[in-house]
């Protein structure tokens, strides 16, 4: 066990101080210096209280609370990180754990899962938590008229059934020793269900908060829950969305806010200047891409989409855009920190002339394309869409950017219109990133993408339980993304946000942005 995870598994109190002790021992720590260390965190434990408010840069008057369509950061946030939990939680180092479970385990080839729930755990209604509402909450994604995200992640789940009121039984076709990260998605936490229906309009659920007000694109408030399971610190919180980067770092300069997401790049030396100012940067999964329509013309030819993979400088988009903060991408949307990341064999370094090779292939001299775009997609998105015109001009290739309003994008230009800019935070592991974005006819498939040989390779990886094997594989599955695909994965963006000196918090999480979405449960104000 790491010191970062003993913290945090203290901090969360989740470890006596006896049990520290041990585990630091274990990890070659001396007994004077563990003492010293739970001491020195014990005087640091967070505190109760106050009104904690985030502004966002994202959020839109289409969104809902529907888990298997919340689309963006402010809805991950609020539906999932503040008012619902899952079955499980991913802590900040990587680890999966319980969390309305109590326990889980698996039968030696991964195909059953017997989950045992956290008893005395309450809906904000004050209903108990039993099986039958975690059976309602996975089948909620299942149904064949079904159009949640998480529909491809529980493709291999022959059945979900209740083995009492606190044991549920899952039953695979194929093994999946990943099936406890699955459970953790944001897309299936848990919610009250009566006569197999869950109840998902009212928002009521097992998170930290309580709602008190939900306006769909701008306001979200909540009232911390006293019978909540866990730990949270606020005692109620605000969630702004306020899309324009200026306006969302004056509203935390000027203290309208408490935290801000996505920080504007180009002032941040200037951010970092105001005392009361605090910059937070990881590197963590999130990515920008380019999503391309495979099943439209000009993008259904392979060699259209390696031409425009060659034609873009992603080095100059990190450096221009990103100002540094992240690296480039190669069409691979596995950050380094995910298990079994590879990198591609064919590096999509910025070529005009193979640019042109491909274009030749497809039997084209010049190609005229229109990318969508807009802010709202990520910081910069118009900025980069220019850029990119500029670098495949060199390749005779003319991008003709067409500006989309910033609100409606999620719903009227991602995975409308042909070309346009996307934005991942990633995914914990491989298989829930490409059944997720990649795998025939998954709902957040924005490529539209399909492979055979993929989808039945991504299968095989899921069920395989030797570690080498699947790294040989998941090797081979980024491979076929990067070269056939059809998204640029454009660069990996750090996640930089900024908030006031009065909060603080323990180790971030990188596998989601704003603290893995639970930086309402896991921050305080010292």
């Amino acid at each position: 066990m790491t010191l970062d995870r003993l913290k945090t598994l203290t901090r969360t109190r989740r470890l006596s101080r006896r049990e520290f002790i041990q585990q630091a021992i274990a990890a070659g720590i001396t007994v004077a210096a563990a003492e010293g260390l739970f001491t020195a965190m014990a005087r640091a434990e967070p505190k109760k209280g106050g009104r904690f408010r985030m502004g966002l840069g994202s959020g839109s008057t289409n969104d809902t609370l529907d888990p298997g369509s919340i689309p963006d950061t402010f809805n991950q946030v609020v539906a999932w990180g503040a008012l619902r939990s899952s079955l499980t939680d991913v802590t900040a180092d990587g680890t999966i754990v319980p969390d309305l479970a109590e326990s889980f385990e698996s039968s030696p080839d991964a195909k059953q899962w017997v989950f045992k729930l956290r008893k005395g755990v309450e809906f904000h209604n004050g209903k108990s938590v039993d099986a039958n509402d975690v059976v309602a909450s996975f089948q909620y994604h299942l149904g064949a008229d079904s159009k949640s995200a998480a529909k491809p992640l529980l493709a291999d789940l022959t059945e979900v059934k209740a083995d009492g009121k606190d044991t549920v039984v899952f039953t695979l076709s194929n093994g999946n020793a990943d099936f406890p990260f699955v459970t953790y998605d944001f897309h299936i936490p848990i919610m009250p269900a009566a006569d197999g229906k869950v109840d998902w309009e009212s928002g009521i659920g097992t998170g930290p908060y309580v709602k008190s007000r939900y306006e769909p694109g701008a306001r979200f408030e909540g009232k911390r829950y006293a019978n909540y399971h866990g730990q949270t610190y606020f005692d109620e919180i605000e969630v702004l969305s306020i899309i324009d980067v200026a306006a969302r770092m004056n509203a935390l300069i000027t203290g309208e806010i408490d935290f801000a997401d996505r920080a504007d790049l180009k002032t941040l030396p200037m951010l970092q200047r105001n005392p009361g100012v605090v910059v937070s940067e990881i590197a963590g999964f999130a990515h920008y891409t380019a999503p391309m329509n495979c099943t439209v013309a000009p993008f259904n030819d392979k060699n259209v989409r390696l031409a425009l993979k060659y034609a873009v400088d992603r080095q100059e988009l990190v450096n221009k855009i990103l100002l540094g903060h992240g690296t480039i991408g190669n069409d691979n949307p596995l950050a380094k920190g995910v298990p079994f990341h590879a990198d591609p064999k064919e590096q999509h370094a910025y070529d005009p002339d193979k640019a042109k090779f491909h274009l030749k292939a497809a039997g084209l001299q010049s190609l005229a394309v229109d990318l969508s775009t807009a802010d709202a997609a990520f910081a910069g998105a118009v900025d980069s869409a220019l850029l990119m015109k500029e670098q495949a001009a060199k390749a005779g290739i003319d991008i003709n950017v067409v500006r989309e309003p910033n609100d409606g994008y999620w719903s009227n230009v991602w995975l409308k219109k042909p070309w346009c800019f996307c934005y991942w935070n990633g995914r914990t592991t491989a298989d829930a990133m490409f059944t997720t974005a990649y795998v025939t006819g998954a709902a957040w498939n924005d490529t539209f993408w399909s492979n055979a040989g993929f989808d039945k390779m991504l299968a095989a990886a899921r069920s395989e339980l030797d570690a080498n094997k699947r790294a040989g594989m998941y090797a081979e599955l980024q491979n076929l993304v990067a070269e056939d695909g059809g998204a640029l994965v454009l660069m990996f963006n750090n996640l930089v946000n900024v908030h006031s000196d009065k909060l603080a918090h323990g180790p971030v999480a990188p596998n989601y942005d704003v603290d893995g979405m639970k930086i309402a449960q896991r921050w305080w104000f010292a």
